[in-house]
């Protein structure tokens, strides 16, 4: 098997149970007899978390190897998605969430990394940027399409509740921490990488990380760009978590069962995530083409490239006129006819 086909498979197991425990993860906690306001305080905790593991886990993959830091993230999975099910307190509930976001910080980047060494090692691939750049893009459907798949037969369960109603929105996760046990065997078997060539500096990490958070701040109070988005992002955040814990809360309220929330959140989850699957698709398919086509030469951005080139000639400005870099247009037609190397010259070179 290639290394984009395990790349993609493993990113499936990764992201089906993912897509088990959405519909059911702000409806469980509320059956266990948690107040709203304590779901809100539980969803904190992981991000919390990732918050402060993110910056010092940064450089385990290339410190441990990226395979033993997939597997320890996915161990921490099952442990979190097991404890999420058996919780009946508000502090098993958080103790949950945690080693979920211990699992989330440590799951952030070792995957892709993997891949993206594979395909440099493999000497048989000619355009290795191009191949990254379609493995990539084929994660990002595989991801939309594993959470839709796990969201339907989330609530398909739910709704058949084969173990009794009492159980039925504590299975999806039960479900999901069988399915991270099959990500680690698959991982075992699948994910292969040279250690000898691993970095040191775990330790370093760590120390460095308040250095960096510190730099990081400065940086952001010297660019209005940096602060805009970063401002945007929290706000982006804030809704998109506001609007995933409590459109489930605010469902069973309108149809007066939790269960029968659930089960229509399966559905509703997966037609969400499947046009993020289609939509990453169809600019795999259809993206570049199209956009390849708008600048060439004859079409009318093609032709706004040729005018701001001549009236900057006239003006005496070179090449950027009217806010239009030539070169970078020229840059990214040609990268697009290659298959997306958006890297500079010298870099596409290999020096």
């Amino acid at each position: 098997m290639s290394p984009r086909r395990r790349f993609w498979l493993l990113a499936a197991l990764r992201w089906l149970p993912t897509g088990f425990t959405i519909p059911v993860s702000a409806l469980l906690p509320l059956d266990r007899g948690l107040t709203i306001v304590e779901v809100g305080s539980v969803v904190a905790v992981q991000g919390v978390v990732v918050l402060c593991l993110e910056l010092p886990t940064g450089r385990f993959a290339d410190a441990l190897g990226r395979k033993p830091v997939f597997i320890a993230s996915a161990a921490f999975a099952v442990v979190s998605y097991v404890v999420y099910a058996s919780a009946q307190t508000p502090l098993a509930f958080a103790t949950a969430v945690a080693l979920a976001g211990v699992f989330r910080a440590l799951d952030s980047g070792p995957l892709n990394a993997w891949f993206v060494d594979r395909v440099h090692q493999d000497v048989s691939v000619v355009d290795r940027s191009a191949t990254v750049a379609r493995g990539l893009s084929g994660y990002a459907t595989v991801v939309g399409a594993s959470i839709a798949t796990g969201a339907v037969m989330s609530g398909l369960l739910v709704a058949w509740a084969p173990f009794g109603r009492a159980s039925s929105l504590a299975l999806p996760y039960w479900i999901a921490s069988g399915l991270a046990g099959v990500q680690i065997i698959a991982t075992l078997v699948m994910m292969d990488e040279d250690r000898a060539t691993r970095v040191a500096g775990v330790l370093s990490s760590v120390r460095a990380t308040p250095g960096v958070m510190i730099a990081g701040i400065r940086l952001l109070g010297c660019s209005r760009v940096l602060r805009a988005l970063v401002a945007v992002e929290l706000f982006w955040g804030f809704g998109m978590i506001a609007f995933e814990t409590f459109m489930p809360i605010r469902l069973s309220e309108l149809v007066s069962d939790r269960e029968a929330a659930a089960a229509l959140m399966g559905p509703v989850t997966a037609a969400a995530w499947g046009i993020s699957a289609s939509r990453h698709l169809g600019t795999r398919c259809i993206g570049s083409p199209v956009v390849a086509a708008a600048l060439e030469p004859g079409s009318h951005l093609g032709r706004s490239e040729d005018r701001a080139g001549r009236n900057g000639r006239r003006h005496g400005t070179g090449r950027r006129a009217g806010g239009v870099d030539r070169r970078a247009v020229r840059d990214l037609r040609r990268a697009l006819g290659r298959g997306g190397d958006l890297r500079d010259p010298a870099a596409r070179a290999g020096r």
